[in-house]
């Protein structure tokens, strides 16, 4: 049936989602009537800490399980790859540049050079460039422009948020996918992959907070009036529960996630039901299920405070945030989101990822809710990795930018991608 789909026009994209806890990898393609997610796979990570690589061949191996999965699922060879980037390494900055306008109005080449000036800033040696994103276009003083390109006016500035990454960790990944076989088309941020997935245009306009907790960090993207205003890392993610788990009841490291995905909740339990559980010792004997509420509650409570603080400052900074997405496979923690509310103070809704018209412009047949155990928060940066290849070789089916500035800007940023993998 994929081979089917695939004789009808576009191309296959694959999006790898290279996390602490899993290697997620999904294709997916336009056809006729929309985007098709072909095939999804999942194995364990091994060789990553807290997003970053520390043991490359692990890395590698991990990688080609899950490839050579998708390959046989769909009947395609995979040779090239979108890949999501996160861990504490990432750092992000604002900065502004300006430029004289050369004819009667605004061309997509006075776009590039005004972000071209924007991003002439010092950066370390020790770190890459990975994405410059516009946050507002300013017209002879007039702002809120969100795409100059075709206005009247004589100087264009430009407001734009630099997203960094240590060159070392960006180098590594590059050259786990190497080793695997895999050419790397792009890297993106996951929190922007997660995003594109997960987020609709009227949360972005109105201000939102996507909050990605993955198995080693804790991602924050920050949208408002439908840019990307913030970005920020928490070193809490899903493995924190998890051990807490493990060092609370004394189980394995692998019992304490299986409990933790099956039983786990920050809702006390009314009868004090028992479940059973397999210690170091290899016994099974049953333990009351809100020893495990007792155990993730405090935990929980102290991730959603750092995010409290995090939107806090954003907001001091005059960007106002109206509610919050939680996404990765910890936000299904049973009462999660109702916790997240009162301490947020803020409505809250768990990111399932999806295919929709506003990520894919139509006649509205683009719209599909993934089904079965992929309608799942886990899979939504891998979901968006997609959707971000899709945008990258179809401008023209992207939301956001015109078709032309979002292709001079994506082919701006690809060259600063290509100049990071030619110091390998």
């Amino acid at each position: 049936m994929a081979a089917e789909k695939r004789k009808r026009n576009s191309s296959v994209i694959v999006g790898l989602d290279v996390g602490t806890t899993k290697i997620c990898a999904i294709a997916g393609e336009v056809t006729e009537d929309g985007i098709d997610i072909l095939s999804v796979s999942s194995h364990p990570s091994n060789g990553l800490r807290k997003g970053v690589v520390i043991d490359i061949e692990a890395t590698a191996n991990s990688i080609k399980k899950t490839i050579s999965d998708v390959e046989e699922q769909t009947g395609i060879s995979v040779r090239e790859v979108y890949v999501g980037i996160a861990g504490s390494h990432i750092k992000s900055f604002s900065s502004y540049g300006a430029v004289g306008i050369k004819g009667r109005e605004v061309t997509s080449e006075d776009v590039e050079r005004a972000i071209d000036s924007a991003s002439a800033v010092y950066v370390p040696l020790d770190r890459e460039i990975l994405h410059v994103l516009p946050t507002d276009f300013i017209l002879d003083g007039q702002d809120g422009i969100k795409d100059p390109v075709g206005m009247a006016g004589v100087r264009l500035e430009v407001k734009v948020y630099i997203v960094t990454g240590a060159v070392a960790s960006v180098q590594n990944l590059l050259k786990c996918c190497e080793r695997a076989g895999l050419d790397v088309v792009d890297i993106v941020l996951q929190p922007l992959a997660s995003a594109e997935a997960t987020l609709n245009n009227d949360e972005r306009d109105m201000g939102i907070a996507l909050v990605d907790i993955g198995g080693g960090t804790t991602d924050i993207a920050i949208y408002r009036e439908g840019w990307l205003r913030h970005t920020a890392v928490l070193g809490i993610g899903g493995n924190h529960f998890t051990n807490d788990i493990s060092v609370g009841l004394r189980l394995p490291f692998n019992e304490a996630e299986r409990v933790k995905k099956r039983y786990g909740s920050i809702v006390p339990e009314i009868d004090n039901a028992e479940v059973d559980v397999v210690a170091i010792d290899g016994q099974v004997r049953g333990i009351p299920r809100k020893y495990i509420t007792e155990i993730l509650q405090p935990r929980c409570e102290e991730l959603l405070e750092l995010v409290r603080q995090e939107i806090h400052a954003v907001h001091n900074n005059g960007i106002a945030v109206s509610g919050v997405v939680l996404t990765g496979g910890s936000s299904l923690l049973s009462g999660f989101d109702r916790m997240a509310e009162a301490i947020l103070s803020m409505p809250v809704r768990i990111g399932y990822p999806h295919l929709s018209h506003q990520n894919f412009s139509g006649d509205g047949h683009g719209m599909h809710v993934l089904k079965g155990e992929f309608n799942n928060p886990m899979y939504a940066t891998g979901i968006g990795l997609v959707l971000y290849g899709i945008g990258s070789i179809m401008p023209s089916e992207r939301g956001g930018f015109s078709s032309d500035l979002f292709s001079r800007v994506l082919n701006k940023m690809t060259g600063w991608f290509k100049k990071i993998a030619g110091r390998r």
